[in-house]
């Protein structure tokens, strides 16, 4: 018989899930030097529909990355409270780099008053 009070939902395999948890923060800090470097976020027609995608997809991706760590020990549900701690400061963490990537750097700023 089952029991309805033993709710385990898992998404994949602790391993999957540990490595995804690593790999994709040094990915994403790899695309966002280099949409600074582009300067994607000052480029289309219109700059406030170019950086309103790029939370959306930080957004999307902190949603993810913190479904792989909450899946670490091998479960999404049921979750340990450090797992969870863990995925909100790492949530927080992109939520920080996000607004970062946008901000000027005080040499352009300076050139851009001159």
């Amino acid at each position: 018989m089952v029991d309805p009070a033993d709710l385990r939902v898992v998404l994949m395999d602790s391993a999957t899930a540990a490595t995804l948890a690593q790999v994709l923060p040094l990915l994403l800090l790899t695309l966002m030097v280099e949409l600074r470097r582009v300067e994607v976020h000052r480029r289309g027609h219109n700059v406030q529909i170019t950086r309103l995608l790029l939370g959306l997809f930080f957004i999307a991706f902190g949603a993810v990355e913190t479904v792989f760590v909450l899946s670490i020990d091998g479960a999404f549900i049921p979750f340990t409270w450090s797992d969870l701690i863990a995925a909100l400061s790492i949530f927080a963490l992109l939520a920080l780099l996000f607004v970062l990537s946008l901000l000027d750097s005080p040499s352009r700023r300076k050139r851009d008053e001159a």
